[in-house]
C-alpha cells in the first residue's frame, strides 16, 4: 500500500493557490489543460536565470558552462523519469504536439506513401489527428480508427482486421476527455506482429503513470512538460535510437548540423540532430525540477491519489446531482485518469464554467482539441474537472456546492 499524499503540505508549494478570486479560495480543477507549478519549478527557473544563463553548447566560459550543463541535465532527468535507455533518445520539442508532428513529417513522410495505413482511435486529441489528416492529403496513405464502446473504452473487437497492413498505431495513452486509460502494452505486441510501430501520445500519461516506456513496448512516445508541474514550452519526443538515426532532419539551422558546406551539410549527432536553434533552455531547468519534485512524492502515489479522488469525485457527483449530470467515460475509476468530463441538465458547458468561476473553482469547458470524439459523443462540448497531487476531496466538495448554486441561478 502506497502512503498517501499529504495534500494539505503539496498545497503550500504552490504559491498560486493562495490567491483569492472572486472571495473565494482558488480551486483548480483544471490540470489535464496545464497543471500549475511548485514554488520549486518557480525559483529554480528564476536562480538559473540570475546566476548561469548563457547560450549553450556554443562557448567554453564559466556560466555557458553551466548552462549547458543545466540544459543537458533537464534532459537526463526526463531520460530517467521514463525510464529511456539513452538520453540521445531523448528530443526536446515545444510540447507534445511538435513531438508528434516531428514524427509525421520526419519518419512518415520519409517511410510511408499511397498504400500505406494508419491506426488511430477515435478519442484522439487533434494533436494526434490532424498531423495525420495532412499525411493522408499530400501522400494518399489510409487512415482506419478503432471504435469506442459505450462506456469509453476501446473497442477491440476487429483489431486484427484493422491493424492488418498498418504501418504506424498513433494512440493516447490516457484520454484528455474520457479520462480513459489505453492499454498501450497490449496494442504494442500487436502492432509488433503486424509489422507496425507504436506511437503514445503521453501528454496525460506521464503526469499522472509510472512512465516506462520500455516496459510499454512503444516505438514513439511523446510527452509535455506544462501538464506535470513543469513551465510551457518544452516537452519532448522519446523514440528508439535506430529511428532516429535513419529519419532526417526536420527543422534545420543552427545546432543541428555538425558541418555545412557551400555544396551540402552534414547533420549532428543525436539528440541536437532535431534540436535546431536555440533551445528552451529556461524550461529544461524547470523540467527537470518538475521531475525531481514528482519523484520526490512518488508517481505510484500520485497514481494512487489520482484513483482515490477520481473515485470520490464519481460517486459525490452522481450521488449528490442524480439525473442532472452525465459524465463520460469509464465507471471504474481505476480505468481511467484524474479526468472527469460531464454534462450538466441543459446547461451549456461554458455558461457552466462563467458560473463555477465565480465561486473560485476552475474547469475547462469546450471540445478539448477531440472534435471526432465530440460527435461520437454526440455533444458539441462538456466541462471537464481534472485532478492532480494538489486537489483534495475539499476541492471535490467545493465544484459540488458550485454546481448547486448554478441550479439556483438558472432555475430564475
Amino acid at each position: 500500500m502506497t502512503d498517501r499524499l499529504d495534500v494539505a503540505r503539496i498545497k503550500k508549494d504552490f504559491p498560486i493557490l493562495e490567491r483569492v478570486t472572486h472571495d473565494h479560495r482558488l480551486v483548480y480543477l483544471d490540470s489535464a489543460n496545464s497543471s500549475q507549478k511548485p514554488r520549486a519549478v518557480i525559483e529554480a527557473m528564476e536562480h538559473f536565470t540570475e546566476h548561469s544563463y548563457a547560450n549553450i553548447h556554443r562557448a567554453v566560459y564559466e556560466i555557458a558552462e553551466e548552462a549547458t550543463a543545466a540544459y543537458e541535465g533537464g534532459r537526463e532527468a526526463m531520460r530517467r523519469f521514463i525510464n529511456a535507455p539513452s538520453s540521445r533518445e531523448v528530443i526536446f520539442t515545444k510540447n507534445a504536439t511538435e513531438a508528434i508532428n516531428l514524427v509525421a513529417y520526419s519518419w512518415a513522410r520519409h517511410n510511408l506513401g499511397e498504400g500505406d495505413a494508419i491506426l488511430l482511435t477515435e478519442m484522439e486529441h487533434h494533436a494526434n489527428f490532424v498531423p495525420w489528416l495532412v499525411l493522408r492529403e499530400e501522400k494518399g496513405v489510409e487512415l482506419r480508427f478503432i471504435g469506442l464502446t459505450e462506456d469509453g473504452q476501446l473497442d477491440l473487437t476487429d483489431l486484427d482486421r484493422l491493424i492488418d497492413g498498418a504501418s504506424l498505431v498513433a494512440v493516447a495513452g490516457i484520454s484528455n476527455v474520457l479520462g480513459t486509460i489505453n492499454p498501450v502494452r497490449h496494442l504494442a505486441d500487436v502492432a509488433h506482429n503486424a509489422g507496425a510501430l507504436l506511437l503514445v501520445d503521453g501528454a496525460q500519461y506521464t503526469p499522472h503513470m509510472p512512465t516506462d516506456v520500455q516496459a510499454l513496448g512503444c516505438d514513439f512516445y511523446a510527452w509535455t512538460g506544462h501538464k506535470m508541474l513543469g513551465p510551457s514550452g518544452i516537452g519532448g519526443l522519446w523514440a528508439r535510437e535506430e529511428l532516429l538515426d535513419a529519419m532526417p532532419a526536420f527543422l534545420t539551422g543552427g545546432e543541428m548540423i555538425r558541418d555545412v558546406r557551400l555544396d551540402g551539410w552534414t547533420p549532428n549527432d543525436l539528440p541536437w540532430k532535431f534540436e535546431a536553434g536555440t533551445p528552451p533552455i529556461v524550461e529544461a531547468v524547470g523540467l527537470r525540477a518538475a521531475v525531481e519534485y514528482l519523484e520526490g512524492i512518488g508517481m505510484d502515489a500520485v497514481r494512487e491519489h489520482d484513483v482515490e479522488l477520481t473515485g470520490y469525485a464519481l460517486r459525490t457527483l452522481t450521488e449528490r446531482h442524480g439525473d442532472k449530470i452525465t459524465i463520460h467515460g469509464p465507471s471504474e475509476p481505476a480505468a481511467r485518469g484524474g479526468v472527469i468530463s460531464f454534462a450538466y441538465d441543459n446547461v451549456h458547458p461554458h455558461d457552466l464554467s462563467q458560473v463555477l468561476d465565480q465561486s473560485g473553482v476552475c474547469v475547462r469547458a469546450g471540445h478539448h482539441c477531440a472534435k471526432p470524439l465530440m460527435r461520437r459523443l454526440g455533444v458539441g462540448a462538456t466541462a471537464r474537472a481534472s485532478v492532480y497531487v494538489y486537489n483534495d476531496e475539499a476541492d471535490v466538495d467545493a465544484l459540488n456546492e458550485s454546481l448547486d448554486e448554478a441550479d439556483r441561478l438558472f432555475a430564475i
